[in-house]
């Protein structure tokens, strides 16, 4: 994912944080994330679902969670990595089992 440019945000979007491509979650559903990194040690964070996990070169990561709050929730890896740190935006829709299903047939065709 890669921030919007400055000259695609639209008036109410989050500088920074709003990306090129989004993550949709269904709701009610055990989710797995698999975290690695190419590069260095990332920490990324998306606090509205109380998430913190640790990327790291060679390491393959792998944390649970039950997401129930529907909505979009931003997030940014929060390590000082190097200088395009800021650049590391995290943007999850988290809709309803049946959004999902039709969003995931929809997007496969």
């Amino acid at each position: 994912m890669y921030m919007l440019p400055l000259d695609e945000l639209s008036v109410g979007s989050y500088l920074f944080l709003e990306t090129d491509n989004i993550i949709v979650l269904p709701t009610g559903r055990l989710i797995q994330f698999n975290v690695t990194r190419r590069d260095v040690i990332h920490r990324f964070a998306i606090p509205t679902l109380g998430m913190k996990v640790d990327a790291t070169p060679g390491l393959l990561t792998v944390v649970h969670a039950h997401i129930t709050k529907m909505g979009t929730h931003y997030g940014q890896c929060s390590e000082i990595c190097g200088i395009n740190h800021r650049f590391i935006p995290i943007c999850v829709e988290v809709v309803s089992f049946q959004s999902f299903l039709f969003w995931s047939i929809m997007v496969n065709f």
